[in-house]
């Protein structure tokens, strides 16, 4: 089973930047599209951004523009620069591997991490 593991959360004002990391356990990584999704209080979890095993991107409306998604498959991870912050981007912020019809694949999620916009 893989395992996922999120960090670089935090703490930004208005306008700020953060870059988030996914860690995967396993030797197949490369082989996967993965995308990051968040959640926010009282919300359904989305999809926010995607990448290929290729290397193509994807992005919700909602961040495009802002968002830049990216992998290193020779660390097994992948990254997600957030800049240009709003409130409304305050969520959990998780990683899985995705479907073409932008569905999770893996059943098990990591803890996530907690990116707060506050002023």
């Amino acid at each position: 089973q893989v395992q996922l593991v999120e960090s670089g959360g935090g703490l930004v004002q208005p306008g700020g930047s953060l870059r988030l990391s996914c860690a995967a356990s396993g030797s197949m990584f490369s082989i996967y599209a993965m995308g990051w999704y968040r959640q926010a209080p009282g919300k359904q979890r989305e999809l926010v951004a995607a990448i290929t095993s290729g290397g193509s991107t994807n992005y919700a409306d909602s961040v495009k523009g802002r968002f830049t998604i990216f992998r290193d498959n020779a660390k097994n991870t992948v990254y997600l620069q957030v800049n240009s912050l709003k409130p409304e981007d305050t969520a959990v912020y998780y990683c899985n591997a995705v479907n073409g019809l932008g569905y999770p694949i893996f059943d098990s999620w990591g803890q996530g991490t907690q990116v707060t916009v506050s002023s």
